[in-house]
């Protein structure tokens, strides 16, 4: 099958897509950084790809979209964690633009070419965060970085659940704590506690892709959550897990579905499964 995988180029992005096309499916690295995806997909074995993405500019997703044909799954992948109040060419918050508005434009742009399912990339701590749908973009309340983070992986989760309902098969995954290129820009304290407890707790980026892989290559009842088993889903061999109620309100869904569509100028047409 053919897999387009969003930051590909490093972490658990890469080795979600080299454990794919190693598999013998046809990979599509879509990168901001053309060079370091080029480079990604010299270390891979089998069908790969690159191809130029950047999700914090809704015109290179809509050039990205034009050019694909076909794609049986879409990975949502990419994603930034820990930035300063900053905003994407859109004049999105970085954290919600990359994060969902970004995948949320991509994803309804191609939906008539996904032949088989979307997989998003949330995390736990989409449990702890309240999604503050009349300012996402930071407008009206004192920034805090981390809260911009686990609103969008709340969002992520929100999003990939509503998918489900219009129709579209749609899984999640959480690749826990990952060694990864991604914590390496936190600031402050942030970076100070991630350096002393990486080493217990962040798993190789291979074992935290294995999350992604077996959502999307499972068959499973949509929408389905896998995340690693170990304590607060931070480490070990993935499972099913119940998303929170958070995840599945449908008000909010409908409420985040309205503004990111509004925002992106994306959308897709209500159409829920029947049964």
């Amino acid at each position: 099958m053919k897999v387009i995988v969003t930051g590909a180029n490093s972490g658990v992005g890469k080795a979600t897509a080299a454990t794919l096309a190693a598999a013998g499916h046809q990979v599509v690295l879509a990168c901001r950084n053309m060079c370091k995806g080029l480079a990604a997909a010299r270390e891979m074995h089998g069908d790969v790809t690159v191809a130029s993405l950047d999700l914090a500019d809704l015109s290179s997703v809509r050039e990205f979209a034009d050019s694909v044909d076909s794609v049986d799954v879409l990975i949502n992948n990419a994603g930034v964690l820990g930035l300063p109040l900053t905003h994407t060419a859109d004049g999105f918050e970085a954290h919600i633009g990359t994060n969902h508005l970004g995948h949320f434009a991509l994803t309804c742009l191609l939906a008539d070419r996904i032949a088989d399912r979307v997989v998003t990339i949330t995390s736990s701590t989409y449990a702890m965060a309240r999604l503050h749908v009349e300012d996402l973009n930071w407008e009206h309340r004192a920034y805090n970085w981390w809260s911009a983070y686990t609103e969008s992986k709340l969002a992520n989760a929100v999003f990939a659940v509503e998918l489900a309902r219009r129709g579209l098969t749609a899984h999640l995954s959480d690749p826990g704590v990952s060694d990864s290129e991604i914590l390496a820009g936190l600031p402050g304290l942030a970076a100070f506690v991630v350096r002393r407890l990486q080493p217990y707790v962040a798993q190789s980026a291979d074992h935290a892709a294995r999350s992604t892989v077996l959502a999307a290559t499972t068959d499973l009842p949509s929408p389905t959550y896998w995340a690693p088993r170990g304590l607060l889903h931070l480490w070990g061999k993935p499972k099913v897990v119940k998303l929170s109620r958070r995840a599945h309100d449908p008000e909010t869904a409908r409420r985040l579905w309205e503004i990111s569509a509004e925002l992106t100028g994306c959308d897709l047409p209500l159409q829920r499964k029947q049964g």
